[in-house]
């Protein structure tokens, strides 16, 4: 592990290096490219109604990067990630093992490098080889997990292909999973994601197949098939926002398991000037109560709930009903997000899953700065326990 200042040492000498590297157009693609870093600094609490001690963090999260400029349709980029503890304030289970009387929170001090990558482009078509961020569509199936300092990015290759304003094509292959839990959590993996999207004048249709293989003994299998649609139509002052998306799972693992699971997701919103309003309900099916739809790639952070109840999908299933109210004013941006949970599959002793109430508030200044504060409140129904969350950050990037 690298202390931050070691990473910009680090930076600051492959920089140099590429200056001096000798003249010539391939020497400019290098020599013309960006250096870019952001850090963060964040305190997180997590206090819940159980034995556990309430867990308390103060970390910064240190990325580095330089991306070349285009040559010959080719361009790379490599980047480091660092997290630390600050302080010594750091009285939480990190996920590893350590500590095990606190809450987790998920955090543990690592460096990586968390990006490192060959890009072609040309007309209509990118490809991108090597360590990299990998997202699809609104993050519920591959995500980077940039919630948490130590960001999720994958082994493997990223092809695009717009043939038009209207038809896309996207397909990803994984080979290594490199988790938000340091390098000993990683997974190696044989994912295959297939999408195709079209656009009309009311939205985008994007039908996916998503192929998800762990290489580990489990040997777990998730099989995707889904439609998705999304879009926004224009009246007077207003706009309204839907979404409408549909899969089927299969998992397998070599514990003989084989269930089939389906998912639901269904929006409807108004944004008004700089304000928005949105209701949401989400189904993340069960097959009679033993097995919950799952997204192990996911963003799991951004859905159901910022107090992080439900990364798991409980066996009976999840219905989470919610409303979001937003707004982006020129003194930041806030939100207010509830959910209510059940069970999709009721069982004698599990039906309510609880609630939550969500506040956030974020802004930038000066350009290069950034600061927030979020809340999450967590009321247990037949299941888990209260839970509180409360995070403070600042940063800069550049």
């Amino acid at each position: 592990m690298f202390h931050p200042l070691a990473l910009l040492f680090i930076s600051s000498l492959l920089c140099s290096t590429m200056v001096n590297a000798q003249v010539g157009t391939f020497d400019a693609a290098l020599n013309t490219g960006k250096t870019y870093a952001d850090f963060r600094l964040r305190f997180e609490t997590v206090m819940q109604d159980n034995a556990l001690k309430d867990a308390q963090a103060l970390t910064l999260r240190s990325r580095l990067g330089y991306k070349t400029e285009t040559f010959k349709n080719f361009s790379a980029a490599i980047e480091f990630e660092d997290s630390r503890v600050v302080a010594n304030i750091d009285n939480y289970n990190d996920g590893l093992g350590s500590k095990p009387e606190y809450s987790v929170i998920a955090d543990p001090e690592t460096t990586e490098l968390s990006q490192a990558y060959i890009r072609y482009k040309k007309n209509a078509t990118t490809a991108k080889g090597g360590r990299q961020v990998m997202t699809l569509n609104n993050h519920r199936f591959l995500g980077h997990v940039g919630w948490r300092q130590n960001r999720q990015t994958f082994d493997g290759l990223a092809i695009d292909y717009k043939s038009s304003d209207q038809l896309s094509f996207n397909y990803r292959f994984i080979g290594q999973r490199n988790r938000i839990l340091a390098e000993e959590k990683d997974l190696a993996s044989n994912d295959h994601l297939f999408q195709i999207g079209y656009m009309l004048p009311i939205g985008q249709f994007i039908n996916y197949i998503y192929l998800f293989e762990e290489k580990t003994q489990a040997n777990k299998r998730y099989d995707n098939a889904g439609l998705r649609f999304h879009g926004g139509l224009p009246l007077a002052k207003i706009e309204l926002q839907y979404t409408a998306e549909y899969a089927i799972q299969s998992y397998r693992s070599a514990l003989n398991d084989d269930f089939l699971a389906d998912y639901l997701n269904l929006e409807a919103g108004i944004a008004y000037s700089h304000f928005n309003l949105k209701f949401a309900y989400e189904v993340l099916g069960s097959d009679n109560g033993e097995y919950g739809f799952s997204t192990p790639l996911a963003t799991l952070h951004k859905f159901n709930g910022w107090a992080d109840q439900f990364l798991t999908t409980p066996k009976e299933g999840l219905i989470d009903t919610s409303i979001n109210v937003s707004a982006n004013l020129s003194i930041g941006k806030f939100a207010v997000v509830l959910h209510n949970y059940a069970a999709a599959y009721s069982t004698a002793t599990v039906e309510d899953m609880g609630s939550e109430i969500n506040l956030a508030y974020s802004r930038t200044f000066a350009q290069n700065f950034y600061a927030g504060f979020t809340y999450a409140s967590y009321a247990a129904g037949d299941i888990k326990v209260n839970t509180n969350k409360i995070w403070f950050w600042t940063g800069m990037k550049f």
